[in-house]
């Protein structure tokens, strides 16, 4: 299962790198077409109402497998920033013939009713084991925990959520801390400054919006908790903004994300580094980075150095949160 759920994440990148027609799979679009619906149910989920419609068109897999499969994200996101972003959740799932899989979650703020809207593409053919290993629907939930942005921050929206879905799913208990660790090494580098490149608010290729994205993100962790002594991380900043009702049918200037997380945190971080990476070119020195980190890829996979200089930092990033007896 763990090697199952290490190649699913891992596929969103590759796909997104080397398939330039798959590259809208994780963005969301503008379109406003109404989809027709067959079938309606709820599922239930403290704390939010999710609406759970399907368009029509056969799926090998059950309404019902994939309303558990919506839970689970339900409750990895929950268990990330305290409580589900939103109060009321529309999900579309539409049927794709001839393909299998979960291909690809589009999502909007303020829609038809909803203070959040999903669509999710499935394919016809999806095996039971592929829907466990989904990670598109986690990463559209995580979208609606953040104020709808301009298009030059879509490098915000899509960055955090490439590196929030996986630790999420990580400290529900979901994922194996190694294989997102592993995806990091593998994908992080994706996310450094090419040459010409001026910023991620000015230069918006994909690799520097999603990775690029992450790679801010992860930074942005670690030095919170550099500077709070591990007491605090970027998780804290999110919540603070998903407790202050910053979620995404609602248009915050950036300014105001960045300083609601700081407060948060007790730290300037989210402001500093904004106002280096957003018109400048910031290099990681990644190899040096996993070696602070302790994380070692060897030919078995991933392990971890505990006597690393910030292992308890990488520690605290992926542990285990105790589930809410109310999620149960």
């Amino acid at each position: 299962m763990s090697g199952i759920t290490r190649r699913a994440h891992a596929l969103c990148f590759l796909l997104l790198v080397v398939a330039p027609g798959q590259q809208a799979l994780c963005q969301r679009d503008i379109g406003r077409r109404v989809d027709a619906v067959a079938f309606t149910q709820s599922v239930l989920f403290p704390g939010t109402k999710l609406q759970v419609d399907f368009a029509g068109g056969a799926l090998n897999v059950s309404r019902n497998q994939i309303a558990q499969r919506i839970r689970l994200a339900a409750i990895a996101v929950a268990r990330y920033y305290g409580r589900f972003p939103v109060p009321r959740v529309r999900l579309l799932i539409i049927p794709v013939a001839g393909a299998h899989g979960v291909l690809q979650g589009t999502t909007w703020g303020d829609r038809s009713g909803f203070p959040a809207y999903v669509r999710v593409r499935i394919g016809q053919t999806t095996t039971p084991e592929e829907l466990a290993s989904d990670w598109v629907i986690t990463h559209e939930f995580i979208h609606t925990a953040l104020p709808s942005l301009p298009a030059d921050q879509e490098w915000l929206e899509e960055g955090l959520a490439s590196y929030v879905e996986p630790i999420a799913r990580v400290q529900a208990g979901q994922l194996p801390a190694e294989g997102i660790w592993a995806d990091m090494m593998s994908g992080m580098p994706h996310g450094e400054p090419a040459s010409g490149d001026r910023g991620l608010d000015v230069t918006h290729t994909w690799g520097r919006t999603y990775w690029g994205g992450s790679l801010f993100c992860l930074m942005a962790d670690i030095e919170i908790r550099k500077e709070t002594k591990n007491r605090k991380g970027l998780q804290d900043a999110l919540r603070a903004l998903v407790s202050g009702g910053g979620s995404i049918d609602q248009n915050w200037p950036l300014e105001r994300i960045l300083t609601t997380g700081d407060r948060a945190t007790g730290t300037h971080v989210l402001e500093k580094m904004y106002a280096k990476w957003s018109t400048t070119p910031v290099s990681v020195d990644l190899t040096e980075l996993w070696k602070q980190l302790g994380v070692r890829k060897g030919s078995e996979g991933v392990s971890f150095d505990p006597s690393a200089p910030l292992a308890n930092i990488r520690k605290a990033m992926t542990s285990v949160i105790p589930m809410d007896v109310s999620l149960r």
